[in-house]
């Protein structure tokens, strides 16, 4: 059975938390990718940057504000975006029954942000961290990215049932101490 339908000021609420974690989960994997493959954490995180400074950008190997700040600052935006969607798209399937039906959507949406990231813009508005990271990598990162989607929805599944037991628990309890 489908879910009432969400507002899109609901969803972008709910964006505002899952694109969050996405974004933090994604970036903390670019650092320790690029600390793994480039030997500089800051490195691939300063990709997104080139949307303003140009496409020297993702070679830029030190943490900076100008670099840095300003590469996350694009990738937490684009990683709200795509968290709309994900949302969107969430409230359109069944209640989650398994993890499965949690993940999907996510991986659905970064599927999405994916094709559109490297087939559908020009070079300039890529994310920029492709110029340094493997292609293995790459799919960490985005594997990292629909996990981060999923985990809030995740843990709101999990946390749901111990709150119907807690309610359970409070209209036994009052009751047995009565008797």
């Amino acid at each position: 059975m489908a879910r009432p339908q969400k507002t899109w000021s609901q969803a972008v609420r709910n964006a505002l938390i899952s694109g969050a974690v996405a974004s933090v989960a994604s970036t903390i994997s670019l650092s320790i990718l690029g600390k793994v493959e480039l030997g500089k954490s800051a490195a691939p995180v300063n990709g997104p940057s080139q949307w303003i400074w140009g496409r020297h950008a993702p070679y830029e190997n030190r943490f900076s504000l100008r670099y840095t700040i300003v590469g996350y600052a694009i990738h937490h935006a684009a990683s709200v975006f795509w968290a709309i969607w994900y949302e969107k798209l969430r409230q359109q399937l069944p209640s989650p029954e398994s993890a499965a039906t949690v993940l999907a959507p996510a991986v659905a949406a970064t599927a999405a942000a994916y094709a559109v990231d490297f087939h559908f813009t020009p070079k300039r508005l890529t994310p920029g961290f492709e110029n340094r990271l493997s292609k293995r990598s790459l799919l960490m990162v985005y594997g990292t990215f629909a996990l981060g989607l999923a985990a809030a929805a995740l843990a709101d599944r999990y946390r749901a049932p111990r709150a119907k037991t807690r309610k359970i628990i409070k209209k036994i309890v009052p009751r047995t101490l009565e008797n």
